[in-house]
């Protein structure tokens, strides 16, 4: 065909039928896979659903069987712990720590269920990220019990204030520290910060075990735990960290990690500074009360250049009452004082207001106080330790202390408790629960102060009937051998008589020469009594001014006679001395009686259930506390005798 110059074409049409008839095949079965594709991942998107529902009602579910577990298991250890063996109290112990461990794990579940629904609204306000460190490395102190591991708090005190929501940020420190001491076995763990790029960059950083790269590449995704072996026996589902990332990035910031395997690791999060932030800050938010109930209460808030001053101190006028309870509180934001005042100036309160602890101990020496309320979170000197510091004075029914909280988590209520608070509200406070909750505690205090004043009555107005007795024998006996003497006892018996049934008001304060006269006048009689078995000393200052509570020097004269010098046949010597000093003078009575030992001077100024306390020291030493802020000292020896002493400010 090609010699005589014709071209004949052939076309392939049967590979093009075929290549189409493939084509549609394969077009068919990809539309097919992928409309199954999309109905397996429409049904594994509903059975991730299905799991966080199923979790989180699990969750639930299992809480309140939990908190029964470990309410049952505390009452037994403390109602058992006499009679249990020491290897069934350690086995309750770690019943005790299970069950705290599954709470938590429990509670980071509802977290991470809470977060996948929706993004919690932040309750954003300037607060110093410092006070806020401290008062979470506080709160995890217990945990490094038993283990050479050091917590610090790198922040310097005047760091600039963060702009963010305070109860987030505490959780956030609370699992990377909770995290870091679970994987630190000795070392320090430290919370740094710096500021960059207008930024507050808030590192935890271990000396613990570390992660290598495969660890650091999953370690903030959700139910991945650091060390499967170790996770094992701590407990938990790997949420800590996950939730920390979520709640950083609510911020508008980010968490970082840095960590090599055997040194340890460093979590690093951002927070916007306060600087400029003021301004857009919601009234009211973070502190207690809404914009329009601190309007209606008419508060005026101090300007910005007060406010920033440390030393702001806030006295509510004194229209003194009878019985007006006595309030300090305590806040290192001035404004945050300032509302709650306003909260509390339409009730019949004596308030004064402070921006620290130091502050607080310095008011007790002053005067009585019926309640302390105090914020967690404070530089220097946290609520826990301020409260602490006071329960060396005060019982919990002497000075009631009730704390502001960001946080209600079981940790936080239990640290509260054991640093010797009565009560706790968390913030934001409602104006109501707060008033609620000062009104039952004052109310306590009262109670208790109706109470001492009653007894100090009874014992203003009480006459042992030995004493009385022993003195109408007395001059019985002196009618006949003696009457000039007679007389003389008669007069300073009737004295003593008129000076103890002056039925004034027990509160207040009266001068020591009405009081060393009600023991110049009972001394005469017992030396009439005792005669050559009873030395009296005096040592008197001249004290102008000087005024004590009642019946203060005369039940330990009393007490020193009956129960020191008098359990001798020989008797002995009192003395009595009042040493002036600039500002305040120091009363002891001393005798040379049968004296003490340590484990009757241990019980003697504390309230016997079998009554075995006499109420004149007891009573006495209570009132000088409230008083004063100090109350008896004593010393004894036995065969040496013992020293009564108390100071009284000027």
């Amino acid at each position: 065909m090609l010699l005589s110059g014709i071209k004949v074409l052939y076309y392939p049409f049967d590979l093009i039928v075929s290549t189409a008839c493939l084509s549609s095949v394969w077009f068919r079965r990809y539309f097919q896979v992928h409309s199954e594709t999309r109905k397996l991942a429409a049904k594994l998107q509903e059975t991730d659903k299905m799991k966080d529902q199923f979790l989180a009602n699990t969750s639930h579910e299992l809480r309140n069987p939990l908190h029964g577990i470990l309410n049952i298991s505390q009452a037994v250890l403390e109602r058992e712990q006499h009679s249990l063996g020491e290897k069934s109290i350690k086995d309750l112990g770690t019943v005790l720590a299970v069950g705290r461990r599954m709470s938590t794990v429990l509670n980071d579940l509802l977290d991470v269920m809470r977060l996948k629904e929706s993004s919690p609204r932040l309750q954003l306000r300037s607060f110093s990220i410092h006070t806020v460190a401290g008062g979470v490395l506080e709160m995890l102190h217990y945990m490094t019990e038993g283990k050479p591991v050091k917590l610090v708090n790198d922040i310097p005190e005047h760091f600039p204030s963060v702009y963010a929501d305070e109860n987030r940020v505490i959780q956030i420190l609370f699992n990377l520290l909770h995290n870091a001491i679970k994987f630190t076995n000795e070392g320090v763990i430290s919370i740094g910060a710096q500021v960059r790029h207008g930024r507050a960059y808030i590192t935890v950083k271990d000396t613990g075990i570390g992660m290598d790269e495969k660890m650091q590449r999953k370690v903030f995704e959700p139910y991945e735990q650091l060390h499967s072996e170790m996770t094992m026996i701590e407990g938990g589902f790997g949420l800590g960290l996950s939730i920390c990332k979520q709640l950083a990035e609510l911020h508008g910031g980010s968490m970082k990690l840095h960590s090599v395997q055997g040194e340890g690791s460093a979590f690093t999060f951002s927070l916007q500074l306060s600087d400029g932030m003021e301004s857009e800050m919601e009234p009211g938010v973070g502190v207690v009360l809404a914009a329009a109930e601190l309007a209606a209460a008419k508060v005026a808030v101090p300007p910005a250049s007060e406010l920033a001053s440390p030393e702001f101190i806030v006295e509510q006028p004194s229209v003194l009452l009878a019985d007006r309870p006595r309030i300090v509180v305590v806040d290192d934001d001035p404004v945050n004082l300032k509302v709650i005042n306003s909260i509390l100036s339409h009730e019949q309160y004596d308030i004064t207001t402070v921006t620290s602890g130091k502050q607080v101990l310095e008011l007790l020496d002053v005067k009585e106080w019926d309640l302390v309320i105090s914020d967690v979170m404070m530089p220097q000197m946290s609520g826990y330790e301020l409260s602490r510091t006071i329960r060396q004075r005060f019982s919990i029914t002497e000075l009631p202390i009730l704390f502001l909280t960001a946080r209600s988590q079981t940790e936080d209520i239990a640290n509260a408790f054991l640093a010797g608070a009565n009560d706790y509200v968390t913030k934001p406070v409602e104006a109501l629960e707060l008033r609620s909750r000062v009104k039952a505690l004052t109310e306590v205090r009262q109670s208790v102060r109706e109470r001492l004043r009653m007894e100090a009555a009874w014992l203003q107005a009480q006459i042992q009937p030995h004493f009385l007795f022993n003195t109408l024998n007395a001059v019985a006996a002196l009618s006949e051998i003696d009457t000039e003497r007679m007389r003389d006892l008669i007069e300073a018996f009737s004295s003593h008589l008129r000076d103890k049934f002056k039925l004034e008001n027990m509160d207040e304060l009266a001068p020591v020469e009405e009081e060393l006269s009600i023991v110049r006048s009972y001394l005469y009689v017992e030396k009439e009594r005792f005669e050559e078995k009873l030395n009296v000393v005096w040592e008197i200052d001249e004290s102008r001014g000087l005024k004590i509570p009642m019946l203060t020097i005369q039940p330990l004269v009393e007490n020193a006679i009956r129960h020191g010098l008098m359990k001798r046949s020989r008797g002995g010597t009192i003395s009595i001395r009042l040493t002036d000093f600039d500002t305040h003078a120091e009363i002891t009575v001393t005798d040379d009686g049968v004296g003490m030992d340590e484990q009757t001077l241990e019980r003697i100024l504390v309230k016997q259930s079998d009554h075995t306390s006499g109420i004149g020291l007891l009573n006495t030493d209570l009132r000088l506390k409230r008083q004063f802020g100090r109350g008896l000292q004593i010393t004894s020896e036995p065969g040496r005798g013992t020293a009564v002493s108390f100071i009284v400010y000027k």
